[in-house]
């Protein structure tokens, strides 16, 4: 039986996650304690931090990481007193999320799940999702938006960080344009031939009108929005923008 893309995805981040993947580096004991205090950020794209006021008086919230594991956003969250569910398809994620929660003593409910399948939550279940860039790894966005407005509470609210696709144009050093867009490993042979061998995972393009105008199809009003960089590399030094981070409410 072939192996579902999903799940090549899950294994090439677990190996990433046991090699120091930055995004897999939870946030330190001393880290947290400024969180207690109010001192806290969440990064739903490279470089910039997610505004305090999309947030809201999170107390008592219930919150959903979306393919949000590694022991970054949970932990933050947690110390402002939300109630936080962290959903992933890596172990090794849901690992690093479990082993802060048992180091500063709190409560967190962790599952793996494959978001391209049906959410395992009753409607209306949560407050807040927060879901960091991580679509690029699934092939139909749609899917995920229409999972999030159905999990939603009326007026709860979906922030997201989107790829915005234009790193799948570029080669490793951001110099030339290697590949025409959709990027889409499963229907370009020598597009998964190549990621097989640079170890990337199945990942994919996704368009404006799949990123932003797909969480309006959804149902969701967009209320802000930010552009972000790399954080690094040639195209960051040209400030060119390759992620968005977007806040949507479900009216």
């Amino acid at each position: 039986m072939e192996k579902k893309y999903t799940d090549i995805n899950s294994s090439v981040i677990d190996s990433w996650v046991k090699d120091g993947w930055e995004w897999s580096v939870p946030v330190t004991h001393e880290e947290y304690l400024k969180a207690l205090d109010g001192d806290w950020g969440i990064f739903l794209t490279p470089t910039k931090v997610v505004p305090h006021e999309w947030f809201g008086n999170l107390k008592g919230k219930k919150v959903l990481g979306l393919a949000s594991g590694g022991g970054q956003q949970g932990p933050m969250l947690q110390a402002q007193g939300a109630d936080v569910t962290i959903l992933d398809y890596s172990q090794e994620q849901l690992k690093r999320e479990r082993e802060v929660a048992e180091r500063e003593d709190y409560d967190i409910t962790v599952i793996r799940a494959d978001m391209t399948e049906r959410l395992p939550f009753e409607d209306e279940s949560f407050d807040i999702i927060v879901h960091p860039v991580s679509n690029c790894y699934i092939q139909d966005v749609q899917h995920v938006w229409n999972e999030c407005y159905r999990i939603l509470k009326k007026g709860g609210i979906l922030m997201a960080g989107l790829d915005n696709g234009i790193n799948f144009l570029y080669n490793d050093e951001e110099t030339e344009m290697e590949n025409v867009l959709p990027y889409n490993p499963l229907i370009n042979p020598e597009q998964m031939e190549q990621a097989k061998k640079d170890n990337v995972g199945v990942q994919f393009s996704h368009t404006i009108e799949e990123q932003i105008d797909g969480q309006i199809r959804a149902g969701f009003t967009l209320t802000n929005v930010y552009g972000d960089t790399n954080g690094y590399g040639n195209l960051h030094e040209h400030n060119v923008d390759s992620f968005w981070g977007t806040r949507a409410v479900k009216q």
